[in-house]
């Protein structure tokens, strides 16, 4: 089994039995270790593809089912393999990937503006009762904020948007736009919470007939009102320009586009956050499988590819923040309602569809638990004194703004009926 040579390389902690296409059982690792998993490879041509091409077809053959769990779960497997990837060295085929990357990702991140909404579409323009069978009741799609890990879901994605919320400073009557705005649970917040203004913007119109559906049952349609739009067609003038998670759908070759239209956007005295997926260990690629059944043209960037762009962009960093381990907590729980609701969701779909969703938030998980995944804030601003110099306004704002006061908000929308 060709496949068990790399193995031998990579596997040095946790236990990892290999049952190959012929029957044969291959040991790696540290027999009796407490990371133990037991996988089986029901197609002879694994034993090659999973040597040469890793990266696509571990994820490929679990979801078509050639590739199977005798002992443990995914989560077990694959955090064998994250693990003792993260203190492996690179491959000759990793550095020559590497090399290419500059040509790979023109090729893989080509997201101009009509091109966009086709790649978004096959992941947000499914079915809604899908993300309801996992995300919290307000639906939010993106990673949220532990400031305990043993938070529930609901209160880390409050948390989130209060925290985003606390960088804007918003005062009442502003004009905010929420590029990226998912099924609107931040523009709602805003609105609700902040008297403001906003015009959410998504490429999805299944995301946004939802988001105007759920704004009129909450009774802020005058308030609170969605697009389906790219971003980068937007026109007007906004006090505010906030995204959570659109970034990671733009590409790295669009990010000139993307902040030029920002600051044509923004008042002179304007804010804009960013919230977006990053990576730690520089510019890269999008895992081929991700890429081709999750996030067609989805790409995570590296911190020094956003803020090369920024500074030619005539915006200012006013703020940059690292959170680390919160999207892992938040796929953690989105796996587990997954799974509780896997019959649903299997009706919806197939069983195909099933391992193929959690193949997706599993490997998502080891990604931001070990290796060299993250969240990054970025706030930018016109004019270098738009925002006061130090960080307290933050922080005393999201003290002001108590979760027992947001669930007041809550239960004035029956949520907490």
């Amino acid at each position: 089994m060709l496949w068990g040579t790399l193995l031998d390389y990579l596997v040095r902690s946790g236990d990892l039995t290999i049952i190959d296409a012929r029957g044969k059982t291959h040991r790696f690792g540290r027999s009796g270790d407490a990371m133990k998993s037991t996988v089986r490879l029901h197609n002879s041509s694994l034993h090659y593809k999973l040597f040469f091409y890793p990266e696509f077809y571990l994820g490929e053959s679990y979801m078509n089912g050639q590739l199977t769990l005798e002992e443990g779960n995914l989560h077990d497997f694959l955090s064998i393999l994250a693990i003792n990837f993260a203190v492996s060295k690179p491959t000759l085929p990793e550095k020559i990937a590497e090399k290419l990357t500059p040509l790979t990702q023109k090729i893989q991140q080509y997201n101009p503006v009509g091109h966009a909404q086709k790649n978004v579409a096959p992941h947000y323009d499914i079915s809604d009762r899908l993300y309801a069978l996992f995300l919290d009741q307000d639906w939010h799609y993106t990673c949220a904020y532990y400031t305990d890990p043993s938070n529930s879901l609901e209160q880390a994605q409050q948390d989130k948007i209060r925290h985003v919320a606390s960088k804007l400073r918003l005062e009442p009557g502003m004009k905010v736009l929420d590029a990226g705005c998912g099924w609107g649970g931040l523009a709602m917040y805003l609105a609700r919470v902040c008297g403001v203004d906003v015009t959410g913007v998504t490429l999805s119109g299944e995301q946004a007939a939802k988001a105007n559906k759920r704004a009129g049952e909450a009774g802020l349609s005058d308030s609170v009102r969605f697009l389906q739009k790219d971003f980068r067609t937007m026109t007007g003038t906004f006090d505010r320009v906030v995204s959570v998670g659109m970034m990671e759908h733009i590409g790295a070759g669009f990010y000139k586009e993307l902040f030029a239209r920002t600051r044509a956007l923004l008042t002179d005295d304007g804010i804009a956050l960013f919230h977006c997926i990053g990576r730690l260990d520089g510019p890269g690629t999008t895992n081929p499988w991700l890429r081709k059944y999750i996030f067609p043209g989805g790409y995570a960037p590296a911190l020094s590819e956003v803020t090369k762009a920024i500074e030619k962009s005539d915006l200012l960093m006013t703020d940059i923040e690292i959170l680390r381990m919160h999207y892992a907590y938040t796929l953690r729980d989105w796996q587990q309602r997954f799974r509780a609701n896997w019959k649903k969701a299997a009706a919806l779909y197939d069983e195909r569809f099933c391992r193929m969703w959690e193949f997706y938030l599993v490997s998502a998980e080891m990604d931001f638990r070990y290796l060299s995944t993250m969240i990054f804030h970025i706030q930018l601003t016109k004019d270098v004194n738009t925002l006061p110099i130090v960080r307290d306004y933050m922080v005393d704002w999201e003290r002001a703004h108590s979760t027992s006061c947001d669930e007041r908000c809550f239960r004035k929308m029956g949520k907490y009926e």
